[in-house]
Order: structure tokens, then sequence, then C-alpha cells
């Protein structure tokens, strides 16, 4: 007999979605209860949060639920992470054997930064940036390569006030006027660079790597601890020439 889960409503919400996932069409509350063998109270109640969070739509005509745009938005980040973690983590592995140090690759979606590949080097501290590990873009040296790509109109909608920042450390940008006095030096300089903002005693430095249209699609990372005698300059072209590869490996 399967051992209960931890958490029900969180089960109950996922049996849900992958029902209408597999489903040919919009599904009847009744149905979805009696195919996982759920009360319909609680199936109503699940589908009216997921409803608020762009989860799923109800069709009041045909009296039926759908697949709504935040599930679409899923697939379609899985489908841009999967061909990046592939062709990316040939180049995080020779960034690490050049450097010494443990590399990833992230992705931007929001306020955050999304890890898909991480390199560690032998004899390396550990590191937070496991792969699907998300962290605040505005605090890490990836989100801040992409982040000083975006156009000023989206980067006020990520970031309109002092709530939108939160910390890890205490350091870091806390403001928007903070933040966009960092991107500016992210452009003018060409990198990113964060230094104990993320964890105590590591720094890290990243650089954007742009699709055909310029956009930021990904960055390409290194981190290393305080303590390590590393030529910041040379850390730097590596990273550069890492992510020139992987943009010419995406096209």
């Amino acid at each position: 007999m399967p051992d209960k889960p931890q958490v029900p409503a969180a089960d109950q919400t996922l049996r849900i979605l992958a029902l209408l996932g597999r489903s040919r069409g919009p599904v009847a509350a009744s149905s979805m209860a009696t195919a996982l063998g759920l009360p319909r109270s609680s199936v109503y109640h699940l589908l009216a949060t997921m409803q608020e969070h762009g989860f799923v739509v109800h069709l009041p005509e045909q009296r039926r639920w759908g697949l709504g745009t935040a599930a679409a938005e899923l697939a379609g980040g899985f489908n841009r992470q999967q061909p990046l973690a592939r062709l990316g983590g040939p180049v995080a592995a020779a960034l690490a054997d050049r450097t010494g140090e443990s590399t990833h690759i992230a992705m931007l979606t929001g306020r955050d930064v999304i890890y898909i590949v991480e390199e560690r080097a032998p004899r390396r501290p550990a590191l937070v940036t496991d792969v699907g590990v998300r962290l605040p873009a505005h605090l890490t040296a990836t989100g801040r390569a992409m982040l000083a790509g975006v156009g000023a109109a989206q980067l006020r909608a990520l970031y309109p006030d002092a709530a939108s920042f939160s910390t890890r450390t205490e350091r870091g940008p806390r403001s928007p006027r903070e933040l966009r006095d960092v991107l500016r030096e992210v452009r003018r300089i060409g990198y990113a660079f964060e230094d104990g903002e993320v964890t105590l005693g590591m720094r890290s430095v990243a650089v954007a790597v742009r699709d055909h249209t310029g956009w930021p699609i990904a960055a390409v990372a290194v981190t290393w601890s305080d303590d390590a005698e590393r030529d910041a300059d040379a850390m730097i072209a590596a990273v550069q020439d890492s992510a020139d590869r992987l943009a010419r490996r995406i096209g």
C-alpha cells in the first residue's frame, strides 16, 4: 500500500494538473474527482486556487476546466531549458577544466535565475547552485548579466519598488535605483560580478549568452572562494570565451 503524501493538497494539485495534461480537452470537475478518487469539494477548492495563479481556466459554457497559460509557460520553459542544458554541458565542463573552479549556466525566469547546468570542479567548495535551484536574479552574477540586457520597461515591471528586493547576506542592491546602477556598470564592462551576495566568502563572474535577436537567453558563470588565488582577468576572459562558444552552439 503506497505511503500517504506528506502534503496532501500539493499531491492532489499535481494529480489534477497531470490529469488535465493527459486529457484531449477540458474536463469537468466531477469527472476529475471520480477519476482521482478525491472529494468534489476539494477538487473545486484546488481548481479555484490554480485558476487564481493561471494554471487552469474555467469554461462556464461547457462546465469544464482546461490548462491555463501558466501551465503552458512551464512547458515552454522546459522546452527551452532542455536544449540549452544539452548544448551548455560541454561548455561548462570545458570552463571548469580551464579555470579549476565550479561553473554553471542559468536562465532568467521572472525575478529569479534557475540553474540548468552545473559542473563541479574537484576539491572545490560545494555551492548552492545545483541544477533546478532558483536564486534572486539581482543578487547573482548570472542574473545581473541577463538583467542588463532586458528593456527598461520590463526591468521596472520586475522591480517596481524596494519591496521587490531580498537579500541572503545583507549585501546587494536594495532599490530599483541601486539595481540600475549595478546594471549600468555591467553593460559598460561587458560582464557581471558578485562578491559574497549569494554566499559569504564566494564570488562569481558571469557573461550573458544572447540568441540571434540579441535577447539574453542564458548566462555562463564561474565561482571561486576568497581564499583561492585566482587571476580575475583570466577568469573573466575564460567566461567570456565560454559565453561566446555557447552562443555559437545555439546559433
